[in-house]
């Protein structure tokens, strides 16, 4: 009979650690999710990656350099937006994140270039025209999505929020009209 009691106290006791920690798990998973905005500033990341791996491998430094020059301001909002995603989510370790993050992004374009062989600059150099023709931060974002072009990053994407309800009248006030 005691042995039952210290059972249940003590299952009771692990029901509220994981109750507590969920909870304060709930803000920091929260916290790790990317923002819209964040996200285009990675596919934009990630598109400037496959260009400069195929500019090194491809011979093509001229399409890179006029890629940077016509996106400049692009690529440098783009870069803040990745800092301020490490920062928001991994606080004081953020520039490490975000070294490891760039590290990790041109290593995974080295390695596709390396599985696509004789393949790779056939197939990647037609990029550099068509990134070119967007106009915007957006549309290298979405050329980058349709284009599948590889992106390391597994966050996934804040929940939308909820849309604002409108505000009720108190009672005795009459509703506004139009």
């Amino acid at each position: 009979m005691r042995h039952d009691r210290a059972l249940r106290r003590k299952t009771g006791f692990r029901l509220l650690l994981g109750g507590l920690a969920a909870l304060m798990a709930g803000p920091a998973i929260a916290q790790s999710c990317l923002q819209p905005a964040e996200r285009t500033a990675f596919d934009v990341r990630a598109l400037q990656s496959k260009l400069m791996v195929t500019a090194l491998a491809c011979g093509r430094d001229a399409d890179y350099n006029a890629f940077v020059r016509k996106f400049q301001g692009e690529l440098a909002a783009s870069y803040r937006g990745i800092q301020g995603h490490f920062r928001r989510t991994a606080g004081n370790a953020h520039q490490r994140e975000l070294d490891g993050f760039i590290t990790q992004l041109a290593n995974a374009h080295s390695q596709d270039g390396i599985r696509a062989g004789s393949q790779f600059c056939p197939l990647s150099t037609p990029l550099f025209e068509l990134a070119l023709a967007q106009t915007t931060a957006q549309g290298l974002s979405e050329f980058t999505q349709e284009r599948n072009v590889l992106n390391p990053l597994t966050t996934p994407a804040c929940p939308a929020a909820a849309p604002a309800a409108p505000a009720r009248p108190r009672p005795g006030q009459r509703p506004a009209t139009r």
